[in-house]
């Protein structure tokens, strides 16, 4: 068990490709026995392009050792409406007809969680998942979309957060994962008593987010990602 102390910022853009890697790379730890398929470099590239094209509407928060690796991620983006989300790749699930009269507000969605299969801290999962709902619940009519890994889906239930399974789970990197809903009524009361463990200045400092070059947005319509 890894015991080195860690802390939390906001990922810059120029780290995107470091976080990709790291995705990819724990997911195969923890589903398939730490094989690396031979194609998991194309799965680094799909997930490094879908960020880019993201960045500006997000934020990236990763936890780091001592020695500036990371050991736990997540992402929250705000739709824009035009963006296609992997909600949308992975199980064709429309967002605006699924969510209906349950949001008055924004729509995000919560992807790129990950924390390093040697690191079992229960505190560090919950401040990644306080991080990442921080702006859904600060209005009452946010709701998010995920995807989520069935094991995941039930330490969130055991932890307090409500979601609502929105359609039939698929074998997705060697575990069943499950298309869910969550709204400010079934994230509040989590975020409410786990809030402290986060400081304000990871919370509310923005990493400065210039317009990235042409040259690498992309249209999100045009690639068919395979991960979250």
């Amino acid at each position: 068990m890894m015991t080195t102390k860690n802390h939390l910022e906001r990922l810059r853009v120029n780290q995107i490709l470091d976080l990709s890697k790291f995705v990819v790379t724990e997911n195969f730890k923890h589903h398939s026995n730490n094989v690396l398929p031979e194609n998991y470099k194309a799965d680094v590239n799909s997930i490094y392009k879908e960020e880019l094209n993201y960045f500006n509407n997000s934020e990236v928060f990763v936890s780091k050792n001592s020695s500036g690796s990371i050991s736990g991620s997540i992402r929250v983006l705000k739709w824009n409406y035009v963006d296609v989300l992997p909600i949308q790749n992975i199980f064709g699930i429309n967002p605006l007809l699924v969510a209906g009269d349950t949001f008055s507000n924004d729509i995000w969605h919560i992807g790129r969680f990950a924390i390093k299969k040697e690191v079992q801290n229960i505190n560090l999962f919950k401040q990644l998942m306080v991080c990442a709902i921080s702006p859904i619940c600060k209005n009452k009519g946010n709701i998010a979309f995920a995807e989520c890994d069935s094991k995941l889906l039930r330490i969130l239930t055991l932890l307090g957060i409500k979601a609502t399974v929105i359609g039939n789970s698929v074998n997705y990197l060697g575990s069943e994962t499950i298309p869910i809903l969550m709204t400010y009524d079934g994230l509040i009361d989590f975020y409410m008593q786990n809030v402290g463990s986060v400081s304000t200045e990871v919370l509310n400092q923005s990493v400065q987010k210039n317009m990235l070059p042409e040259r690498v947005v992309l249209t999100s319509q045009k690639y068919n990602y395979p991960l979250v």
